[in-house]
Parts: C-alpha cells; sequence; structure tokens
C-alpha cells in the first residue's frame, strides 16, 4: 500500500471521527447559515439566539434525531471527501517533493517545497473532491434543514390564512381549528432517497450540482488551511532539527491538534461567506418563504443577500461553525497523523519479520 493510499484511508477514518463528534454543532450551524430573514422584517421568535440554546430547542422539539438529521450520508461523504482528499493530496505532494529534490540535485533551490506549491496541490486534490462528492452534500444539507423549511413553509401557510380571514368572514369562523390543525402538523419522515428525489423533481441532475460554484471557490479554504499547516509543522520540525523519514516522530498528538486548529480557524475566517452562499443554494428554496429571498445561482444569491439581508448575513452561525470546524479539524489531524505512524510502524514489523525468518533457518 503506497503512502497515498495510507493517507487517504486514515484521512477518511479520522474524519468519520470528528464528523460524529462534531456533527450536532454542523446540523445548527447550517441552519444558522440557511435562516433567511430581510433586514426589514423582525426576527421570528422561533429562533433562540445562541448555539447551545438552539441545540437544547432542537433536543426539546425534535429530539435527539433532529441533531444528527442527514448523518447517514453525512459520514459516507465524509469518508469518500477524506479518502479522495488526503489521497491526492499526498498523491500530489509526493510528485512536488520529487519535484523539489530534483532541482536540488541539479543545483536550483535547497529540495524545500514553496508555498504556492503547498497552495497548488491542496487547490487540485480539493477541486477533485468537491467535483466528485458535492451531490452528497446537496443530501446532507437538505436533511439538516428539513424540519426549518417545514416551519417556514407552515408559518406561510398561517399568514395565507390571516389575511383570507380578514377578508372573508366564513373563514375567520373556521380560523383556530385550521391554525390549530397547521399547529399539530409534524414533519413527515425525511431519509435521503426522499431527499434524492426531491432534488431531482426540481432541477434535474444539474440539482445534485448546486452550489458547485462557491464550492469550487472554497477549494482555498483547505489549501490556505494546509499552507498554514504545513509551513506550521516544518518551522516547528526544523526547528527541533526533526530528521526522520516518517515525519511526525518528534510532534506531539497534541502539537498536531493544536496546529490543525490554528490552521482551520484562519481558514474557516477568511471563507465562511462562500459556505454560506453555498449553503442558501443547497438548501430547499421554499425554505424563505419569499421570492426575493430564493436563489437562481451564485451571483442572484449573493446580490439578494447584500440587498436584502445586508453583510451580516454572509456571517451568520460564523462562531458556530468556528467552534465546530476548528474543533472537526483538530481531531481529524490528529486522528489521522497517529493512524498513519500505526500503518507505518505495521510496516515496519512486517518488512522486519522476513529478515528474521531467514535468519533463523
Amino acid at each position: 500500500m503506497s503512502n497515498a493510499i495510507a493517507n487517504g484511508v486514515a484521512g477518511a477514518g479520522a474524519g468519520i471521527i470528528a464528523q460524529i463528534l462534531t456533527y450536532p454543532l454542523q446540523t445548527v450551524n447550517t441552519r444558522q447559515q440557511t435562516e433567511r430573514i430581510a433586514k426589514s422584517k423582525p426576527k421570528p421568535p422561533a429562533a433562540p439566539a445562541g448555539t447551545l440554546l438552539q441545540i437544547l430547542h432542537v433536543v426539546r422539539t425534535e429530539g435527539w434525531g433532529g441533531l444528527y438529521s442527514g448523518l447517514k450520508p453525512s459520514l459516507f461523504g465524509t469518508a469518500a471527501s477524506q479518502g479522495i482528499y488526503y489521497y491526492f493530496y499526498q498523491l500530489f505532494k509526493n510528485k512536488v517533493e520529487a519535484i523539489a529534490s530534483t532541482r536540488k540535485h541539479k543545483g536550483r533551490g535547497d529540495g524545500t517545497v514553496g508555498i504556492f506549491s503547498w497552495l497548488l496541490v491542496a487547490a487540485l486534490a480539493g477541486s477533485l473532491n468537491v467535483l466528485l462528492t458535492n451531490p452528497i452534500w446537496v443530501l446532507v444539507t437538505r436533511m439538516q434543514t428539513h424540519t426549518q423549511a417545514e416551519r417556514k413553509i407552515m408559518e406561510s401557510k398561517k399568514e395565507s390564512l390571516l389575511k383570507e380571514a380578514s377578508e372573508n368572514s366564513l373563514i375567520a369562523s373556521r380560523l383556530q381549528d385550521k391554525l390549530a390543525e397547521l399547529d399539530s402538523t409534524k414533519p413527515h419522515p425525511y431519509g435521503t432517497i426522499h431527499a434524492a428525489r426531491e432534488v431531482y423533481t426540481e432541477a434535474g441532475i444539474s440539482g445534485f450540482w448546486k452550489g458547485i460554484i462557491p464550492t469550487l471557490i472554497m477549494v482555498c479554504n483547505p489549501s490556505i488551511q494546509f499552507m498554514i499547516y504545513e509551513s506550521s509543522l516544518k518551522r516547528m520540525k526544523e526547528k527541533r532539527g526533526a530528521n526522520n523519514k516518517h515525519g511526525l516522530k518528534n510532534v506531539s498528538a497534541l502539537e498536531v491538534f493544536l496546529l490543525g486548529a490554528l490552521a482551520k480557524l484562519g481558514a474557516t475566517v477568511t471563507t465562511y461567506p462562500l459556505l454560506v452562499v453555498k449553503s442558501r443554494l443547497q438548501a430547499k428554496q421554499e425554505i424563505g418563504g419569499n421570492v426575493s429571498l430564493r436563489y437562481s445561482g451564485t451571483l442572484d444569491a449573493i446580490m439578494k443577500m447584500i440587498r436584502y439581508e445586508g453583510l451580516p448575513g454572509f456571517y451568520k452561525g460564523m462562531s458556530t461553525k468556528i467552534v465546530q470546524s476548528v474543533f472537526a479539524a483538530s481531531v481529524l489531524f490528529m486522528v489521522k497523523e497517529e493512524l498513519v505512524k500505526a500503518y507505518m510502524f505495521l510496516i515496519d514489523k512486517i518488512w522486519k519479520v522476513p529478515s528474521n525468518v531467514i535468519n533463523h533457518v
């Protein structure tokens, strides 16, 4: 097994662990991002302020399952995404390191990989990952925001009833019964197949690649993340005079955790507005309840968000995302590097066995 495959498998495993640990935060954050309220309209009382209060609100109104809506496709998506990303990242990383080494032998350069090369490696790996896994994340976003969308639809129906009741006395006499009926209606079960059918019905096959433009632009997020991470790791190793073929024996798991947190923090703050636009495009469009808050594409979403919500609309839920993504990235980096170390250790043991057997014969 090559080190690219080893990193791919380790990345997939670490990604699953990080996803399970932080998924409730991710669910709440996606709902925060897709909450579309024009700056002229008052905020609805149904959505409590604060991440912890929102988590408790979801548990109280939807049960624990509400926090884990879409978890199955998300875990599959995480495994596929991290596996694909780390496989190609390591593959391209090996190539640029080989090129740098060749240049050194020819008297050009010192054999180290520059920051631009790290950015290019991360961007190429990220672009391939996005193109292959975007349909999964469209479904996950739909499932995470399904209850929120249903609530918006119910609110719209209530507004219509109240408007009709003010114009028709017959409807007004039955208003309370109709409102009570709407209040008692619970969101229907919403699984992966249902979400896939809904996306296909709305937009056909192209619907599974909604948000692809901001997502591709967001490739700079892991690029920035890995640039900070690799540069920081390189400086740390150089400072300690690290020089071993397995790379991380002189860097502890806690240090990798902290480096991962620092890298993800910088990347998240820089690219968060694009993440909000992507979530808006992938969520069910009826969630806005108003044509002015529904989007036909990336540019349309950006223009309408600026016009109707102002710049704060691009940063909805950022504090939640910072906590979730930084913790997830830190866990991912730490677990992934430990899995790679375990793999290298096992490979060393396996390679030593034949020589020992030969000596005993």
